[in-house]
């Protein structure tokens, strides 16, 4: 690679073009020498002049440009880098790349390079939730494209808020370096082709209509690890109880309630490669749901509640025969005798690991960032370190992606 520390950076039109400038600037302090190609739209944001008095290097806007297609500029721009980000990448942008389309310098740019690519979204929630967004993400991520966010807040609108804002220049920065050090090579997608079904989050049964029996799961360390297979190049579904976490980017989200609906939609998402069984399945359900908002009496007595146990999802899918997934991953959440609980439900249940994981109050799991795991299998047990529950995913979907190696020869 003739590239070194060498980034173009791409700056669409985006009101958080402004960051960009920052972004030279933290690039340039690691001694990473920055071009910028700017889009029309990002001229309506910053100026080319502010971009070149940071770079001091030509600022290039024009896929037309006489002087710097001479010796056909835009491939000279396209392989004469050692990463291209994109920063803000809007919907738009990333539309264009989705579909292959080169009708301005950086479209053109992005569809001739054999560099790796860094892309930062920068968008309205709702424009970043839509559909046609979330597909288009899909198929980059599928292509090899490295993401840094979207991050939640306020954004440039008046009232609004939510998942969008750009990450800010300085992680984005510290990930540059990262591809930069690796080389030429794209992001290791480890799970290329592979379809891993999770379910995350608790479920809620219904009591009457406006009483549930639940659980204090929040869907942090299930939603981490879909996030993070998708990372991974995988297809993934994820099917979620009521959280109230955004999806995960590149990943088809089924939301349920009951632990029935989560049985039947784990189900039809099957066949699967992988299946991450993270839920917090209640338990039981009453037996006769109340159609009407159950009363007081006056007798102080509270009513009485028949129950009936749930549908056992990890079971169902660890003992299925000619539609199971090669290797499906249980997790144990416990108060008390953690492994002896692991090891049972491994075998009961026909799981082929079990993440298990001690949720008493102390432990600020339920609910909290951080996690501390131990990974039961048939050959033993492995003791993680307290680690964030992203940290906690990546390290799961590595290790599930080296088995996949392994007994695939």
């Amino acid at each position: 690679m003739t590239g070194g520390k060498r980034v173009l950076l791409i700056i669409g039109g985006g009101i958080a073009a402004y960051k960009s400038l920052d972004l030279i600037r933290r690039l340039r302090e690691r001694g990473v020498k920055v071009k910028v190609v700017m889009t029309a739209a990002a001229q309506q944001f910053i100026t080319p002049l502010a971009a070149g008095a940071l770079t001091a290097e030509k600022v290039y806007t024009d896929l037309f440009d006489r002087e710097a297609e001479q010796d056909v500029g835009h491939i000279r721009l396209a392989r004469d880098t050692g990463l291209i980000i994109v920063a803000p990448a809007t919907a738009d942008l990333m539309a264009k790349m989705a579909q292959g389309l080169a009708g301005d310098l950086a479209s053109t740019v992005l569809l001739a390079t054999n560099r790796p690519v860094l892309v930062a979204p920068a968008m309205n929630p709702a424009m970043w939730a839509h559909p046609a967004t979330q597909r288009n993400v899909a198929t980059l991520k599928t292509d090899g494209i490295a993401f840094i966010g979207p991050e939640s807040g306020e954004m440039a609108e008046s009232g609004e808020a939510g998942l969008g804002r750009m990450a800010e220049p300085l992680a984005i920065a510290e990930r540059a370096l990262e591809l930069l050090e690796a080389g030429s090579a794209l992001p290791a997608r480890p799970l290329a082709g592979k379809h891993v079904v999770i379910t995350s989050g608790p479920t809620h049964e219904p009591i009457d209509p406006v009483r549930y029996i639940a659980n204090r799961s929040s869907g942090k360390q299930g939603h981490a690890i879909a996030a993070a297979a998708a990372e991974a190049g995988a297809r993934v579904t994820l099917i979620s109880g009521p959280v109230t976490l955004p999806d995960p980017a590149g990943v088809t989200v089924i939301p349920v309630e009951t632990a029935k609906e989560m049985l039947a939609a784990v189900e039809a998402a099957l066949p699967a490669d992988v299946a991450i069984m993270a839920a917090a399945v209640a338990d039981w359900r009453v037996a006769q749901e109340g159609s009407e908002k159950i009363k007081k009496d006056g007798s102080g007595q509270p009513p009485a509640l028949a129950l009936v146990e749930n549908p056992d999802i990890l079971s169902t899918v660890g003992h299925l025969a000619g539609n199971r997934p090669k290797l499906v991953v249980g997790f144990a959440a416990e108060t008390q005798n953690l492994i002896a609980n692991a090891q049972g439900k491994l075998q009961r249940k026909a799981a082929d690991w079990i993440v298990a994981n001690d949720v008493s109050p102390s432990t600020g799991v339920m609910g909290g960032d951080a996690n501390t795991v131990r990974i039961v299998t048939h050959d033993g047990i492995e003791d993680w370190p307290t680690l964030g529950k992203t940290e906690v995913a990546r390290r799961l979907v590595a290790r599930i992606a080296a088995a996949l190696e392994t007994a695939e020869g």
